[in-house]
């Protein structure tokens, strides 16, 4: 296999945390992306994985690898949008499908930007709260946080948004305010269906982990719904912390263990095929990575630090 591919599989592998869940996205058996991965850690003579019995981790090295991977694939993918700009302009119908959630709130700004900057590009927009198949159902670009499901598209990370755990404060002030991670049994967790926990999730403070216990009480496939019942004071929940902003400004909802990190949410953009990936796609993907980040900026310089907020 070429090097290219073996390093798109290494990042695969660390973006899903999982040989088997990548292998299942390559189209290949696990043994097969497990032998993927050896030769490339015999070609860079590294080891760049720690296998454990919950999936994978990057080495000291497999962090510089893999950081430096997406850059390479990144180029790549640009430099194919390049060649396909040399055969035209951005224009046609372009069909895009992301959740209800991050398209009403991000990307849809974005395309509407977009639709005005380039008058002769058709853009169709699907708010879907599913996982899509790109190749099959049609789709030029899926934008998806967090599981990507099963596709036969090429998929890339491009970006992260900060996640918190949120409650109402009333909910709290019910069943006590948790001061460390193990404190955290005593609510209830409001789950998506798509982030099984298994019982724990990690979180993260001053660069140890710990493996914070989950009481699930309420799990729903419908960001709106988990909000609501949040304020219902049903129990607590997880999600970016620029999507609730304003209601952590104004009291609505809480932080909860501010002090503490959770990992962050990926962004992953899908299309069919590294080959069908136009200057359409770059247009796309450069702003909507642009407005998280202009998004996160404002939102970091109106959150307080974690010791005030404890104060």
């Amino acid at each position: 296999m070429d090097r290219l591919g073996l390093l798109e599989s290494f990042v695969i592998a660390l973006d899903e945390g999982s040989l088997n869940r990548a292998a299942q996205r390559r189209g290949i058996s696990q043994p097969a992306m497990s032998l993927q991965i050896k030769q490339l850690e015999g070609l860079l003579g590294q080891q760049l994985l720690h296998r454990t019995s919950t999936g994978v981790k990057p080495t000291r090295p497999g962090e510089l690898v893999y950081a430096q991977a997406q850059g390479l694939l990144s180029g790549y993918d640009r430099m194919c949008a390049e060649l396909g700009a040399l055969e035209g302009s951005v224009s046609g119908t372009f069909r895009i499908s992301t959740s209800t959630f991050f398209g009403r709130i991000v990307l849809g700004p974005v395309l509407l930007d977009i639709n005005q900057a380039y008058a002769d590009l058709d853009i169709v927009m699907k708010l879907e709260d599913r996982l899509v198949d790109v190749v099959r159902e049609n789709i030029d670009l899926a934008i998806r946080s967090g599981t990507l499901g099963e596709t036969e598209g090429a998929a890339r990370k491009i970006t992260e948004m900060e996640n918190i755990l949120f409650a109402a404060p009333g909910y709290l002030e019910r069943v006590g305010r948790p001061e460390e991670p193990e404190d955290l049994k005593r609510l209830k967790f409001i789950q998506h269906h798509e982030d099984q926990t298994g019982g724990y999730f990690p979180l993260t403070r001053n660069g140890t982990e710990y493996q914070a216990p989950v009481r699930v009480g309420f799990t729903a496939d419908d960001p709106d719904l988990i909000i609501r019942a949040v304020r219902n004071e049903t129990g607590y929940a997880r999600a970016p912390r620029l999507f609730l902003q304003e209601a952590l400004e104004d009291g609505s909802f809480e932080q909860i263990l501010p002090s503490y990190q959770v990992p962050a949410k990926p962004i992953f953009a899908i299309y069919p095929s590294r080959h069908s990936f136009d200057r359409r796609h770059e247009v796309v993907i450069t702003r909507l990575q642009e407005r998280l980040e202009a998004m996160h900026l404002a939102s970091v310089a109106r959150t307080p630090p974690a010791t005030a907020i404890m104060a």
